[in-house]
């Protein structure tokens, strides 16, 4: 497969969600990715329609991870064109589409976009106003980077173009990033208590008030390993600081 054709599906990939329908979820946006690859094998008609067809078939998965699946499928297809073998490419796609939907919704939705959202706040609220363009900083060159890498080892690997997702191990990932988030948010919690002193302990002394933020990280994991999820403890420090701003307007 020549490299523009390769350069072309992986940009058409990046779109995949623009098609998004209720019947068969991603199907189109596949489809389309796809079809640089079919113009360059010079298929006949009935097989071009063939494939076309098969790939249109439902697919849904995290869209950061389609471009794994793709340059898969790509590299299965190109290696049968020609060939008597066939391949069931649902199948492949199917195997691959749902641990990687959970695998990125755990890391991107739950772990990294809070992450760099929290960071992005504490900068706004110093003032900075370019706390949105260090968001993306942080947020996008992560989701791309393994868009890119994952379709080059995808095309490289075929079948086994999953072990580089596998490699990067993103649920431990994911959950470390949480684990920072936690402890940035009682940082904030302690800034805030120095800056406006409403909160209910910032007239005690300093020693207690250091105990009583490792006291609230302590309960923090004590939660988590109840089996409460981060992201609740997260959203409900959220919550709690909306009150807290609240109450100091007030006053």
């Amino acid at each position: 497969m020549k490299k523009t054709t390769l350069i072309k599906i992986f940009l058409r990939s990046l779109f995949i969600q623009t098609t998004l329908n209720f019947r068969r979820m991603q199907n189109l946006g596949f489809a389309m990715a796809i079809i640089p690859m079919i113009g360059e094998l010079r298929l006949q008609k009935r097989e071009s329609e063939r494939m076309l067809t098969t790939h249109l078939q439902m697919f849904n998965t995290h869209p950061y991870f389609s471009a794994p699946i793709i340059g898969s499928i790509v590299r299965l297809e190109e290696e049968r064109a020609g060939k008597s073998e066939a391949f069931d490419a649902n199948a492949i796609k199917q195997s691959f589409m749902a641990s990687y939907a959970a695998i990125g919704d755990i890391f991107f939705w739950g772990a990294l976009r809070p992450f760099a959202l929290i960071i992005a706040v504490i900068l706004i609220y110093m003032g900075l106003i370019f706390a949105p363009v260090v968001f993306l900083c942080i947020y996008t060159p992560a989701h791309f980077w393994i868009r890119l890498k994952g379709f080059i080892e995808g095309y490289r690997k075929g079948k086994k173009g999953f072990e580089f997702i596998r490699s990067l191990n993103l649920p431990v990932v994911a959950v470390k990033i949480r684990w920072l988030s936690v402890m940035m948010l009682t940082g904030l919690t302690i800034w805030l208590s120095r800056d406006y002193g409403y909160w209910p302990f910032i007239t005690i002394s300093g020693v207690m008030m250091k105990l009583t933020a490792l006291a609230t990280v302590m309960l923090c994991l004590l939660l988590i390993q109840k089996g409460l999820s981060q992201i609740y403890i997260i959203y409900g420090a959220f919550v709690m600081f909306i009150l807290i701003s609240w109450k100091g307007f007030l006053n």
